[in-house]
């Protein structure tokens, strides 16, 4: 019976284990979740600090996140095509390109605000971008400047309105692309 009864205690004191090996996992399970998603999870996954690293054309740019190195597509916002090797540059997109370059220059720190979907099609990270020193919301320059046109992409439409508002003033104004094109 002794035999019986240590069995029993013995089950008793591994649930103390039980309850630290199932914590365990679930940390170990999360961490798997958070480098899937770009090493971010919940609130963490709308915000964070970058620095530009170039700019690809005018409404991508790679910067160094976190430690590496991420292509950034601007949301809400088309440039024409400046770096396709199948197509001529399309009307003002070098001049988008080139703007996209004076405003955030190699090493500019920027901020990323993410929206719904972490990243596109391309596996580009997908953000609402900010200069940190004066917080220019640089995807809406891109647009009131007319380097670029307001574009949907849902689910991803938090900014629409503003960026729609900066686009219909930039054609009235016929500023940049909407004056050349």
């Amino acid at each position: 019976m002794r035999r019986g009864r240590r069995r029993h205690r013995r089950r008793r004191n591994d649930r103390p284990l039980l309850a630290v090996l199932v914590l365990v996992a679930a940390v170990l399970f999360g961490l798997s979740l958070s480098e899937r998603n770009g090493g971010t999870t919940g609130s963490a996954d709308t915000a964070g600090s970058a620095t530009v690293v170039r700019v690809v054309d005018g409404d991508t740019l790679v910067a160094q996140v976190a430690g590496s190195e991420e292509r950034i597509r601007l949301i809400g916002i088309d440039t024409p095509e400046s770096v396709d090797p199948d197509q001529p540059p399309e009307c003002y997109g070098h001049e988008a390109s080139d703007r996209l370059t004076q405003l955030l220059p190699a090493g500019t720190p920027i901020r990323l605000e993410r929206d719904v979907e972490p990243r596109d099609r391309y596996d580009r990270l997908l953000a609402y971008v900010f200069r940190a020193e004066d917080n220019l919301f640089v995807n809406r320059d891109q647009v009131a400047r007319g380097f670029a046109e307001a574009k949907e992409y849902p689910p991803n439409t938090t900014r629409a309105d503003d960026l729609e508002a900066a686009e219909a003033s930039a054609r009235t104004a016929r500023a940049g692309m909407w004056g050349a094109c």
